[in-house]
């Protein structure tokens, strides 16, 4: 597409050009990986300020992150202006582990990235049991009638199908 955009002869707008770059905006993309006990989410939001710009919010399993990024016009010239920058409001919701503790989650802002720690519960530690599989005698009901044989289907001719009256010659 953004071949097309080279040739247009026109000014195309601002947001109508992101979108056809597949820019669709309010998506913030993260990495999320675990590093031993903990759960780290990581976005790469450049120019922002975290004390203002950053909310992270936990409701029942469910981290949200929510950024903005305004943008500032001072460069703009009618002729001379180029941004391939994403502004806007940006979020991310995030699945948690089952039993994670909101008050043990710890974010960090550090060179344009943010980092979101979560140490994740100890899985519960019983045992695990292993179910056993009954086995039917063959030609038994126990599997629904897939892939068994009727003994009472009478038996069919070479080209002849179940149910059809034989084909007299």
């Amino acid at each position: 597409m953004s071949d097309i955009m080279r040739h247009v002869p026109f000014d195309v707008p601002e947001p109508f050009r992101r979108f056809l770059h597949g820019e669709t905006g309010s998506m913030l993309r993260v990495e999320e990986f675990q590093d031993g006990s903990t759960m780290v989410v990581r976005a790469e939001l450049p120019g922002i300020e975290p004390d203002r710009d950053v909310d992270i919010t936990v409701s029942g399993n469910t981290l949200t992150i929510a950024a903005k990024r305004e943008e500032k016009s001072e460069y703009r010239g009618k002729h001379n202006y180029r941004s391939e920058f994403q502004y806007g409001a940006f979020t991310r919701s995030i699945q948690l582990p089952q039993g994670t503790r909101e008050e043990d989650i710890k974010a960090s802002y550090t060179d344009g990235v943010l980092e979101v720690r979560i140490p994740t519960p100890d899985q519960d530690s019983a045992p695990s049991r292993k179910v056993p599989v009954s086995r039917s005698a063959a030609g038994g009901h126990g599997s629904a009638g897939l892939g068994t044989t009727d003994a009472t289907s009478e038996a069919t001719a070479p080209g002849q199908f179940p149910g059809t009256p034989p084909v007299s010659e």
